[in-house]
C-alpha cells in the first residue's frame, strides 16, 4: 500500500529541485504531484504533476464500495424472501446497480470537496507555498526524505495511505 507524504517549497524553482530529487531517489513520475494557489503560475510544471484539487476519485471509490455493499445486502435479503422471486443473477444486478449509483453520487459529492492535502495545509497554500505531494512505499519515502529536505523541501505532518492503491 502506498503512503502519501507532503513537502512544502517556497517557489516553483524549489519545487522543481525537490521533484528532481524525488525522481533521483526512485519515486516514479506518476507518483509526484504539485498543489499551489490558483494564482501562482505553474506553467513551467508538466501538466501531469498539477493536482486537480478535489476529492473526486476517493469519493467515487468510497461510493462504489458502499453502494455495492448495500446492493449486495439488498439482493441477499430479497433472495431470502421467496415471494419476491429474486435469483442469484438478481443479486448480482442489485450489487452492480448499487455500486454504479454509489460511485456516481460519491463522485458528484467529492467533486465539490477539496482533497485532504488541500484541507489540511490550506494555510501553506494561501501563503503562496507550493506543495510537492509524493506517493510511495513507506520505506522508499523514508529513504528519499533526507535528499528531499536537502533539495529545499520541508516535510509537513501528513502520512496517510493513498485512496487508490
Amino acid at each position: 500500500m502506498k503512503t502519501r507524504h507532503v513537502f512544502s517549497t517556497p517557489d516553483i524553482e524549489a519545487a522543481k529541485t525537490v521533484m528532481q530529487a524525488a525522481r533521483a531517489a526512485g519515486i516514479p513520475e506518476g507518483d509526484i504531484s504539485l498543489i499551489a494557489r490558483s494564482d501562482i503560475e505553474l506553467e513551467a510544471a508538466p501538466e501531469q504533476h498539477k493536482e486537480a484539487g478535489s476529492d473526486f476519485y476517493p469519493a467515487a471509490l468510497r461510493g462504489v464500495v458502499g453502494g455495492g455493499a448495500i446492493g449486495l445486502l439488498a439482493g441477499l435479503v430479497a433472495v431470502a424472501i421467496p415471494p419476491v422471486g429474486i435469483t442469484v443473477a438478481g443479486v448480482a444486478g442489485l450489487t452492480l446497480a448499487g455500486a454504479l449509483t454509489g460511485g456516481w453520487t460519491g463522485a458528484l459529492a467529492g467533486a465539490s470537496v477539496p482533497d485532504p492535502v488541500r484541507r489540511k495545509f490550506e494555510g501553506e497554500i494561501e501563503a503562496g507555498r507550493i506543495l510537492v505531494v509524493l506517493d510511495g512505499d513507506k520505506e522508499l519515502l523514508a529513504r528519499a526524505e533526507p535528499a528531499l529536505v536537502r533539495a529545499g523541501g520541508t516535510l509537513l505532518p501528513f502520512d496517510q495511505p493513498t485512496a487508490l492503491t
